[in-house]
This record gives C-alpha cells, structure tokens and sequence, in this order.
C-alpha cells in the first residue's frame, strides 16, 4: 500500500467536499470504530450518524416492533437510538433525514464479519438496511477484538468512499469489508473474496444465576471450515483486505429446477 494514499485522499476530499453520508454500526454510539469510522468520513462532506445507544452486536435485520424508539443526541451530533442497528439506518432513512445520502456506512466493527457471520452481524445488517432501501452500502470490520489499529481501517475506507464515488458498484451490490488488524504500511493490498464457510457454533454453556435458576450462554462462533483461497478468511490471514460482494437476494437460483421436479412428483401423491 502505498505510504502517500491518505494525503492524495485529502487532497480529492478537499477539493470535493459534496457527499452525504450515514453512517451506523452494532457496536454502540460509544463505540470507538464508529468515532473512527466518522473521522475518516467527514473530509468527504456531511456526515449524519444514527447508531443503537448500546451494544447490539448479534442484532441480525431485526426491526423493534413491539415498542416506540426514542432518540437522544450526544455531544458530537450522534443519533444514538434505543433499537438495533436496522431501526437506526430504517429511522434515518425514512425520518430523520430530510434528503436521501449518497451512500450508508456501518462499522467499524471490533471484530471480523467473515464468511457465516454475516448472517448474524448487526454490522452487515445496517449497511443491508441502507441497500433495501436503495442506498449503495458497505460494512466495514477491523479483525481484531479489542482493535489495536482503528487508523488502518479508517485509512480504508476513505480509499473506497474515494473510489466509490467516482466508480459506483452494480445496482443492489452491498459490500463486505474486512480489514486486517496491521499498520497500514504492513497491508498486502485487496482482494475480491467469496464468503467463506465456519464450522458449526460452540456449545451453549448451561450455568447458575444467583438466585439458583438455570441460566444459558449462547457459544461462539465456529472456527473457520471453508477458509481457502478466495475466501475472505484466505484474504484476511494473508494480509489483504477482503472485499465480498453481498446481494439481498437469497435464492438458490441453481436449485429452482430440481425443486420443480420434486414437487411434481409430490402433485401426484395428492
């Protein structure tokens, strides 16, 4: 990577500065990843920041229907909202702005999204929020819990709102982001990855509250299984940032014409 990257980012951010920006995440308003994320966002124009008022990792799409959300604005113009990390880029996008941004931003997560997890990630979530509500999106990670190098992964992802802007990704394309916990200098570059798989999930640890009542930990994630190259678990242990494209559309489109055979067969039991 080259040493230069972030003075020539200044540079085209300073003398561009039109961009409207939301940004969200999972790991809280407090989160020092969002505070980063929204420094490395700001030379590029406004910024509008609407994130869960705590910790919501794990949160998946869900929306809070079972109750009103509330907003409370800190000191530094966050929106820190009592929902998941969907509520808040749902409510921004629906209420809290008055014009659509040009692009939503979720991150910087304490910890990688890799493969499976972003089936869990409130992180992916949020940006997949902004997607179906048509905004180009990504996530950004940094792989490493606690983060030691938050720079780095800021430096990121001013490259590619740099290169977003000038060159859109594919209408519905959601972008995946997973930055190696290293100096910026040590990065070996990107690389476009596919998910990887992990293996299944820990044990769920069966224990006693206080008060004698059982009381259950969900375990953790799985090591990786399906990790080899072109992965983005390949990408992220060799060094290189991984950039997954990520699409809301779930079908296993390859197995719509075995499923019509075996449904006929099943017409003709009925």
């Amino acid at each position: 990577m080259g040493d230069n990257a972030a003075n020539v980012l200044q540079v085209y951010a300073d003398k561009r500065r039109s961009m409207r920006l939301l940004l969200s995440n999972d790991d809280g308003c407090q989160s020092a990843g969002l505070a980063a994320l929204a420094e490395a966002c700001r030379p590029f124009g406004e910024i509008f920041v609407a994130a869960p008022d705590r910790d919501r990792s794990g949160a998946s799409n869900s929306l809070t229907l079972d109750r009103p959300l509330s907003v409370e604005t800190d000191e530094r113009g966050f929106h820190c909202i009592n929902g998941t990390p969907t509520d808040c880029v749902h409510l921004a996008l629906t209420c809290l702005l008055d014009e659509p941004p040009d692009m939503v931003i979720s991150g910087i997560n304490h910890g990688a999204n890799l493969g499976d997890d972003v089936l869990y990630s409130g992180t992916v979530a949020a940006a997949m929020e902004g997607r179906f509500l048509g905004r180009p999106a990504m996530a950004v990670s940094l792989a490493g819990r606690p983060p030691q190098h938050l720079d780095t992964a800021a430096r990121v992802v001013a490259l590619l709102v740099e290169r977003l802007r000038t060159a859109p990704l594919p209408e519905l394309t959601l972008l995946n982001v997973n930055v190696p916990d290293l100096p910026f200098e040590q990065l070996a570059g990107f690389r476009v990855t596919r998910l990887g798989h992990r293996h299944p999930s820990e044990a769920v640890t069966r224990m006693q509250d206080p008060q004698g009542r059982t009381v259950y930990w969900i375990g953790g994630v799985g090591d990786a299984r399906d990790a080899g190259e072109g992965t983005d678990f390949h990408a992220v242990a060799e060094g290189h940032v991984s950039l997954t494209p990520l699409t809301v559309d779930m079908t296993r489109h390859g197995a719509i014409a075995p499923l019509q055979d075996w449904v006929r067969a099943l017409e003709e039991l009925a």
